[in-house]
């Protein structure tokens, strides 16, 4: 095939693309529409350090906020969720939710889990009801939670967390958590890997993404924080990214490290193995070893995603 023809193809998928994204916005975020939909004058997004964490600032990612307008009774058996060998993309419309093990007034829907191709941790999203109680780690687990929407009370220390806020809980503690009037989180669970030698062992960690440092990445525009230390004795960590509309990743990233994603805010396009996704916050995304992967964020409104990768561990030591 000619490189002409390659071109066009190209061109023509990621334009298919583009018109999918928008056709799919405009049934779910009416608020969304064109300009010349709405009668009103677009306008340019306001830098990021200007934006603020609000407290319904993830709503995107629940249901009854997510599907505003949609009608997805009018489509029986549609869904935009995609399963692949090397990669997964879970639309809201798709999730499941079931109770719990171990936990008092809670419902989880598993995004991501070890029964998919090369996974070794789970992705849920967990909704707490009211006078709700997380179940301890399975022996060997460690947890990382971030809050989405409403407030969790940690049993490990005194305070509550609200949105942005998270919560890592190493490997054999009680990994214990409340909510009064009911939240919503995403939970991240794995089989600690015990670093080489005599290294230091993790610690509980707590805080508020806003309140993190930016972590420099040479090459790349987005806006970076660890939710975790990066040293040894952590064998993943869990990154918040942001990107202006128009920003994209500069590298077309194929490595041994696994991912498991949700959009927060925000949407665009995202490429996984030779496939091209229109994708949006609620959206959740696993990335198998070795999946090409890259993301450019579309809209007038700033993308926000969080992204859990393995780290600080040999990739000979696979579970």
């Amino acid at each position: 095939m000619g490189a002409g023809v390659r071109t066009v193809l190209l061109d023509a998928l990621f334009l298919g693309a583009l018109i999918g994204l928008a056709s799919a916005s405009g049934t779910v975020d009416p608020a969304a529409q064109s300009p010349s939909a709405s009668g009103t004058a677009a306008q340019s997004p306001e830098p990021l350090d200007q934006e603020e964490c609000k407290p319904d600032q993830y709503g995107g990612t629940f249901e009854a906020e997510r599907f505003v307008g949609a009608r997805f009774q009018d489509l029986p058996g549609f869904t935009r969720a995609v399963y692949e060998r090397d990669h997964a993309l879970i639309t809201p419309e798709s999730r499941v939710y079931a109770s719990l093990p171990g936990w008092k007034n809670a419902l989880g829907a598993v995004l991501v889990s070890p029964s998919m191709q090369g996974a070794h941790f789970t992705m849920t999203m967990v909704q707490l009801l009211e006078d709700s109680e997380a179940g301890r780690t399975l022996k060997g687990v460690e947890r990382l939670v971030f809050v989405l929407n409403g407030t969790i009370t940690l049993t490990e220390v005194t305070g509550d967390l609200g949105v942005s806020g998270f919560a890592y809980f190493p490997a054999d503690t009680p990994g214990g958590l409340l909510s009064a009037g009911g939240a919503r989180m995403l939970m991240f669970e794995r089989v600690y890997v015990p670093p080489p030698e005599d290294q230091e062992r993790p610690q509980f960690q707590s805080g508020v993404t806003e309140e993190l440092p930016n972590v420099e990445a040479p090459g790349e525009v987005f806006r970076l924080r660890k939710l975790l230390p990066s040293t040894w004795a952590y064998d993943f960590n869990v990154y918040i990214m942001d990107f202006s509309p128009g920003e994209h990743l500069n590298v077309k990233e194929v490595h041994y490290n696994q991912h498991g994603m949700m959009l927060l805010e925000g949407k665009g396009i995202q490429r996984l193995g030779d496939k091209w996704y229109p994708v949006q916050a609620g959206d959740a995304i696993y990335m198998a070893p070795f999946v090409p992967q890259w993301y450019a964020a579309l809209g007038d409104k700033r993308t926000r995603y969080i992204l859990y990768k393995d780290t600080a561990r040999d990739p000979l030591l696979r579970l």
